[in-house]
């Protein structure tokens, strides 16, 4: 016959385990859940317990938080395998699809959870809303997380590829990550009606741009070569897209204007088409671009 405590033992970690299949692996089946698997004597644990409580609130509903005392469920802990604490596991539709171990800080735990939800498919029955996750792959890109971002649209666009907000978002990131190629190839995949979006409209002026500015080289020698031929339109013109690549637009945009003053007409009105390509990859609502408008007009009408 077994003694008494372990009997005890057997009935406490039945329970856990069907707390444990309750509260995450059910729940998860509606929304992601984060398990948060900790112990009163870490001291990462004490720091990293108001962030991720702070983070799942910020995420009003969307995101479960499970905290698990390794030292209470020690057969839920081991059948995941955990050997250190803090450790957070992700389920979703029932399975644990990523993990992490060790404190991390707000921002990186944000990324986690985003990245997630990209990915997660909707529950069943439920509309899908993935504006927020836009605007959080959106709000990585300005924060420099380019290949955070990058994962998070490529997920988004697995899900949703017709939408014209994440094929502009995706197409961002790829021009941050060096691929203005790819960026033309995800624009040019959106539905005619998403490409008249004007965040299409603009992703895709920004990508030509690029993959134009591109081929000017470099910034040192084309400033050289235009200073010694400052009558050749062509040095000028290798200059200002050498500016744009550089991402100086004031520069570039002096660079063309004093080229459309010299001569608008020159191969095709090439500087104006490239001064026009600029302002819509910076977006037409732009005050700068609206600035340089004036001083074009002004040029043009003399």
């Amino acid at each position: 016959m077994p003694a008494l405590a372990s009997l005890a033992t057997a009935a406490t970690e039945r329970a856990a385990l069907e707390t444990f299949r309750r509260d995450v692996i059910e729940a998860s089946m509606h929304a992601l859940v984060l398990v948060d698997f900790w112990a009163p004597w870490c001291g990462p644990c004490k720091t990293f317990t108001p962030i991720i409580e702070k983070v799942v609130a910020d995420y009003a509903g969307r995101v479960g938080l499970v905290k698990v005392d390794i030292d209470r469920n020690q057969a839920v802990a081991a059948q995941l395998r955990v050997q250190s604490v803090p450790t957070v596991y992700a389920f979703v539709g029932g399975q644990p699809v990523d993990a992490f171990a060790g404190a991390v800080g707000e921002r990186e735990l944000k990324a986690f959870i985003d990245r997630l939800l990209a990915a997660a498919p909707p529950a069943p029955g439920e509309a899908e809303d993935i504006g927020p996750l836009v605007e959080a792959g959106l709000a990585a890109l300005d924060e420099g997380a380019v290949d955070e971002a990058l994962e998070m649209f490529r997920a988004l666009a697995a899900q949703s590829p017709e939408r014209a907000d994440v094929g502009a978002g995706l197409a961002r990131a790829l021009m941050l990550g060096g691929d203005p190629g790819g960026a033309l190839a995800v624009l040019d995949a959106l539905p005619e009606a998403a490409k008249k979006d004007a965040a299409v409209a603009q992703a895709r002026a920004a990508a030509m741009l690029a993959l134009n500015a591109g081929e000017a080289g470099d910034l040192n020698a084309a400033r050289a070569a235009a200073a010694a031929a400052p009558e050749d339109p062509d040095a000028q013109f290798t200059l200002a897209n050498a500016l744009i690549a550089a991402g100086k637009r004031d520069e570039a945009a002096d660079a063309l204007l004093s080229m459309i003053a010299h001569d608008r007409a020159w191969n095709e009105a090439a500087a104006k088409s490239r001064l026009l390509q600029l302002f819509e990859a910076e977006g037409l609502a732009d005050p700068w671009v609206t600035a340089q408008r004036r001083r074009l007009s002004a040029i043009l009408f003399a």
